[in-house]
């Protein structure tokens, strides 16, 4: 089966120009973790997360081993998210990020979900955007080709 089979081309995608607070509103209306960054050409440039977009609110990650949980000012650092809104894309983004492309078989992007802990990878036609596909469709695909065999 390959990736042309379980893509999804409706994927909204957004401009590393664009503001935090846009892709915030985006992902909260499509109910994603993650939106594919695209340039004037609709070139694939990066992704943005959820994670990316809270991390500034906890700036330097050893902080998470040398301070406790209650040493933290923890209204202080949501108060901090209003501020990160306000930053761009290309502040916190993941440039050249994995992707896999229509002609590929769905277990290479199963391997990348599973390597580096995705659920959504950017599919590409060249360079160009064309769709995600997630962990869902793949494991949907392969229940219904799979799913009724005898094991």
């Amino acid at each position: 089966m390959l990736i042309r089979d379980v893509v999804s081309n409706d994927a909204v995608s957004v401009s590393k120009n664009d503001s935090l607070r846009k892709v915030v509103s985006q992902m909260v209306l499509t109910n994603s973790a993650s939106v594919p960054v695209v340039d004037a050409d609709k070139n694939l440039i990066g992704v943005v997360t959820i994670r990316d977009i809270m991390m500034p609110l906890y700036p330097q990650q050893g902080d998470y081993v040398h301070d406790t949980l209650a040493a933290r000012d923890f209204e202080a650092m949501e108060d901090g998210y209003a501020s990160v809104l306000q930053k761009t894309v290309a502040d916190v983004m993941t440039a050249n990020p994995v992707s896999v492309a229509l002609d590929d078989p769905i277990l290479k992007a199963l391997s990348f979900m599973g390597l580096r802990n995705l659920r959504r990878i950017p599919v590409v036609d060249g360079a160009k955007l064309v769709g995600v596909v997630t962990i869902e469709a793949i494991n949907g695909a392969m229940f219904i080709e799979h799913g009724s065999k005898k094991a």
